[in-house]
């Protein structure tokens, strides 16, 4: 049964958007290239955008069970993955160039989970998508998505084969976030000889 749901609209940034049960918001070490999900902590997801910058009309529900799928075949096909919440509440960020922003819209109530009778749990998320024009770039796409939540025992994830491109941006992504911060950080010299 639907408990609650949410529809807004997010404007995002470079880098898609970080959905899940914590504050810990820093960008993944690995990005799910190949998939419209993956898991960027135990307790949060990225989720890649067809929109690089622009609108997303985002919808959130949380149901106290597995939902029906979607019959609508307007939605790329459903993938699944499961959450281990840190916080109760549902923080949503965009990727930015310098970072991830805070995007919860000030006007929306946050979604607050049920305490868990055992005192731990999972949480499910399941992500329906569609972009009116799927070639990815920057401006409006039309782009929707569905996120679906409930509660559910940690189970595999459910996402398409990837491809040997997919494989190698995976990578390329992951080298690319392994090199230390201090080799490729220049300082500048001041005036007065100090750096900054």
């Amino acid at each position: 049964m639907l408990v609650w749901a949410s529809s807004f609209t997010v404007e995002l940034g470079e880098n898609g958007y970080l959905i899940g049960f914590t504050d810990d918001c820093t960008y993944p070490a690995e990005m799910p290239f190949g998939w419209r999900c993956g898991p960027a902590t135990d307790a949060n997801a990225v989720v890649l955008t067809t929109t690089d910058t622009g609108p997303l009309q985002l919808t959130i529900e949380l149901h106290d069970a597995p939902p029906a799928p979607e019959t609508d075949d307007g939605w790329e096909p459903a993938e699944e993955i499961s959450l281990r919440p840190d916080l109760p509440a549902l923080h949503l960020a965009t990727g930015e160039s310098g970072g991830v922003v805070d995007a919860w819209p000030d006007e929306e109530v946050p979604l607050e989970l049920p305490p868990a009778p055992d005192g731990g749990h999972c949480m499910r998320m399941r992500l329906y998508c569609h972009a009116d024009d799927t070639e990815p770039g920057i401006g409006d796409h039309g782009e929707r998505h569905l996120i679906q939540l409930w509660p559910a025992p940690e189970t595999d994830p459910v996402h398409p084969e990837i491809t040997e491109a997919d494989r190698r941006q995976r990578a390329e992504y992951a080298a690319s976030m392994a090199v230390p911060v201090d080799q490729y950080t220049t300082t500048y010299p001041t005036e007065s000889g100090d750096a900054w």
